[in-house]
């Protein structure tokens, strides 16, 4: 059996997977969800810990595994399949797929900040930018679920790139207000193959059952498209 280990993007805490686990356990897949130490009440860990913690937690499984990372997610998951032996595909969903020696500031072309002490700021209009296609209840629920982040984890740069080695998928939710669909297009081109979502930056929350069985088909799907290549 697969494991499907999905791992949260900023400011978010494991919970956030529970509508999407249930519909990947319907279809046979196991999961994992680690919580990244970035993220939380007090944090202070940086991208390499939270990378430490998710290699950490995949050396406790025998295989084979798929890596999912959402958002920010995607940062670390980069670092920590680099050193894996059980990881059989990499899935960026919405998420900064960086090379080696880049960080969140990079791909977006900041300059790196002087002071990686604290915390980085919440999105503006959270609401908007990462539930706008779900009905304000839960929305606003989610948003309420939110927790601090460090800068340190988004300055952090990563050591190795593991989708050079390992195959990867990129999602892109073409209606995404966090992470710009030309810049999802920019970074999906690095991958082996492009999968597309109408809808937001969180259809584990809007879309549960279409995305898991999109998860689904990547998962089980034997062949390794070349670089580029679009689904």
């Amino acid at each position: 059996m697969t494991t499907v280990m999905l791992v949260h993007g900023a400011w978010h805490q494991p919970t956030t997977w529970a509508k999407l686990e249930t519909e990947l356990h319907a279809l046979g897949h196991a999961t994992r969800t680690p919580a990244l130490p970035s993220a939380g009440e007090h944090p202070t860990s940086g991208m390499h810990d939270d990378a430490a913690t998710l290699a950490a937690e995949l050396a406790t499984l025998s295989g084979p595994v798929v890596l999912l990372g959402h958002s920010y997610g995607g940062i670390p998951i980069t670092e920590a399949a680099a050193g894996a032996g059980n990881v059989d595909r990499l899935i960026y969903l919405a998420a900064y797929m960086p090379d080696k020696e880049q960080s969140m500031y990079t791909l977006h072309g900041i300059p790196d900040p002087e002071d990686t002490d604290g915390l980085f700021p919440l999105v503006d209009e959270p609401r908007t930018a990462l539930y706008g296609d779900l009905p304000d209840a839960e929305a606003e629920q989610a948003v309420s679920r939110l927790v601090n982040q460090t800068v340190r984890s988004f300055a952090e740069k990563v050591d190795a790139a593991a989708w050079r080695n390992i195959p990867s998928s990129y999602i892109i939710t073409e209606q995404d207000k966090a992470i710009p669909p030309a810049l999802q297009e920019q970074m999906a081109a690095q991958a082996a193959e492009i999968r597309r979502l109408p809808g937001g930056h969180s259809p584990f929350l809007s879309q549960p059952r279409r995305l898991a069985a999109l998860i689904d088909e990547i998962v089980r799907s034997a062949s390794t498209p070349m670089p580029g290549s679009t689904a």
